[in-house]
């Protein structure tokens, strides 16, 4: 029996020894510290393991056998969710690359990322000689079937050479339409749009694991058939489209995409599209799932967008020198209101704050009152600077980042600027004071 246990103690520690590696390199070097590594499921994302990047931009994993096969995500700078590029590992092969912040990534060895990199570079060339084609308004029906045809077959050749791989399934979702014969260009945008989503399984682990859906919905609804004239309009009639695409998909990856989607409309500014996103999907979305952070995410810009009205708060104003209690909804003193959030901590507030207060002395008096909320863990210091904007209305922020009127309004930094028109509703929400600026000498 001992001898028994003594052979499996020497042995458990060589089959966790390391089996595989992923390895490669950064340029230029000079740009990376570090590289975390991370396995990706569709709920989550579970750390890995973490490798510094040396003075050569080289990097290196020993993979032990309790790392499984799957999609990886490796994160090389912050925010991670912008820095990082997804790796396909299958236990049986070594993976080395290269990675460029200009080119992206190159996969020196791994079948399996070779052969999906090669795949999405051919059907690009393929999908560039079909738009070349029509831009040159070409009436040669024999030469696009033979365009057609070779798509046909690359994607049959890349199908049978990755049976039984990972990267299998993301080369049969990326399955385009191909005609049987040649079709004008209308008629093939038209049935593109059509089938965009014929091989994609909205079910599948490993789909769901990396970023191909989102990037599939992206490319969908701000690259097909897309109206410049009016991008809201368009991106609009597109998710309306992508939607019922994801009627029966799984509930957990319609919320999650539908998320990505309005924070990127978000993002952009788009504030109409998002808020038609949050009503018509992502609002149901949340309450079904009881997600209560997302849920508050939703209602809070959209109490924060254009023409809605600023939520209210308390304020004191001297009225014949004397303070009375009144409300932001009940002042009526000017035809503009900045609301800007500050703090007496703040390096950026305390050169900005003078700033705005020399500018709106340039302007026409009544055209602009400016609130000031500032976010404050104690009172006294900003007590003391709010001598030195007598024309401002002040607001103690008390409790800083817990501050409700902060809370209210969704800042997570100073300076924040909103600004309301004389019904208290919101006209815009200026990046920084350059663009506040900007908003007002444009009216002018």
């Amino acid at each position: 029996m001992l001898k028994r246990f003594f052979a499996f103690a020497v042995l458990l520690p060589s089959l966790l020894m390391a089996q595989h590696t992923i390895k490669g390199t950064f340029s230029p070097p000079e740009d990376y510290k570090f590289v975390l590594l991370y396995k990706v499921t569709p709920e989550v994302s579970e750390y890995v393991n973490n490798a510094e990047i040396n003075e050569k931009g080289e990097f290196s994993f020993q993979l032990d056998s309790t790392v499984v096969e799957g999609v990886y995500k490796l994160v090389y700078a912050i925010p991670q969710e912008d820095y990082n590029f997804d790796v396909i590992y299958n236990a049986k092969e070594d993976i080395e690359l290269s990675f460029n912040s200009e080119t992206g990534v190159t996969f020196q060895s791994s079948f399996e990322n070779k052969m999906l990199a090669s795949y999405t570079n051919s059907m690009s060339m393929i999908t560039h000689s079909i738009g070349k084609f029509f831009r040159e308004e070409s009436k040669d029906k024999k030469a696009l079937e033979a365009i057609f045809k070779t798509q046909r077959e690359a994607q049959g050749y890349y199908e049978n050479a990755t049976s039984e791989t990972i990267a299998l399934d993301f080369i049969k979702a990326n399955k385009p339409y191909v005609p049987s014969k040649a079709e004008d260009a209308k008629t093939y945008t038209d049935n593109l749009k059509i089938h965009y989503f014929d091989a994609v399984d909205f079910s599948n682990e490993t789909l769901q694991s990396s970023d191909f859906l989102t990037e599939r919905m992206f490319n969908y609804v701000f690259g097909v058939s897309a109206d410049s004239t009016d991008e809201a309009a368009s991106y609009t009639k597109n998710i309306k489209d992508f939607g019922k695409v994801l009627a029966h998909a799984p509930i957990k990856i319609k919320k999650r995409l539908f998320t990505d989607l309005w924070q990127q409309m978000a993002d952009l500014n788009f504030e109409s599209v998002a808020n038609f996103i949050s009503e018509n999907y992502l609002m149901d979305l949340a309450v079904s799932t009881n997600d209560q952070e997302l849920l508050h995410a939703l209602i809070l810009y959209t109490n924060t967008s254009i023409g809605e009205k600023a939520p209210d708060f308390s304020i004191e104003i001297k009225e014949k020198e004397e303070l009375v209690a009144k409300k932001l909804s009940d002042l009526d003193v000017a035809e503009n209101y900045v609301l800007v959030f500050w703090s007496s901590t703040c390096s950026h507030c305390l050169d900005e704050v003078p700033q705005l207060q020399t500018y709106v002395k340039t302007k026409e008096n009544g055209l602009i009152k400016v609130v000031a909320i500032a976010l404050e863990d104690e009172p006294y210091k900003w007590k003391d600077l709010t001598y030195n904007y007598p024309a401002f209305i002040h607001v103690y922020g008390e409790g800083k980042w817990e501050n409700k009127i902060g809370n209210d309004y969704g800042v997570t930094a100073t300076p924040t600027y909103f600004i309301l028109n004389k019904n208290k509703e919101f006209v815009a929400k200026p990046e920084d004071f350059e663009a506040l600026k900007e908003f007002f000498d444009a009216e002018e």
